[in-house]
């Protein structure tokens, strides 16, 4: 049994047969079933309950069981669970693998150009937050999950050495 959430609210529950290529399942609380094709790793071809899909393979996280697809020219988001990742949600147990992040350390040995926000900011995951000049290059160190900033341990055009700690959350 697979359950895929699209757009964060419509949710399709799925068995797929032994050949993999049929399905059936309710698509909020509807039933639906119908089979697809594999043209290439990015190409789908879906008929489902009668009516043709063109589907494209935008963006995979097979890590976070995410993936952003095109059915025919429209986008969508999707969140993939199998009857694992229900099995450790009924438990409680699903926050388990997700490590809590409390630091930002430098990479690298480099000179921090700029600070890109303040003590006490709230930032989401992928928020630039610091540059790092290293080896002539200019990097931009990113939030690696949402949360508040704590504390800046550095400061505006300090050098730094590789695992010191930049940033608390």
């Amino acid at each position: 049994m697979y359950s895929i959430t699209i757009n964060g609210n419509q949710t399709l529950k799925t068995n797929l047969n032994a050949s993999g290529k049929e399905f059936e399942g309710t698509l909020n609380d509807a039933l639906v079933k119908g089979n697809f094709e594999k043209i290439n790793p990015y190409q789908y071809h879906f008929l489902m309950n009668g009516k043709s899909y063109n589907i494209d393979l935008i963006k995979l996280n097979a890590e976070e069981k995410t993936m952003v697809v095109k059915i025919n020219s429209v986008k969508f988001n999707l969140q993939l669970k199998d009857k694992y990742d229900e099995l450790l949600h009924t438990l409680g147990l699903d926050n388990l693998a997700t490590k809590k992040i409390n630091e930002i350390k430098a990479p690298m040995p480099g000179m921090v150009l700029n600070i890109l926000v303040k003590e006490g900011d709230t930032v989401n995951k992928g928020d630039a937050l610091i540059v790092l000049e290293a080896m002539k290059m200019e990097n931009i160190l990113k939030s690696p999950c949402d949360g508040t900033i704590k504390k800046i341990a550095i400061n505006k055009g300090t050098a730094v050495e590789k695992n010191q700690i930049l940033i608390q959350f």
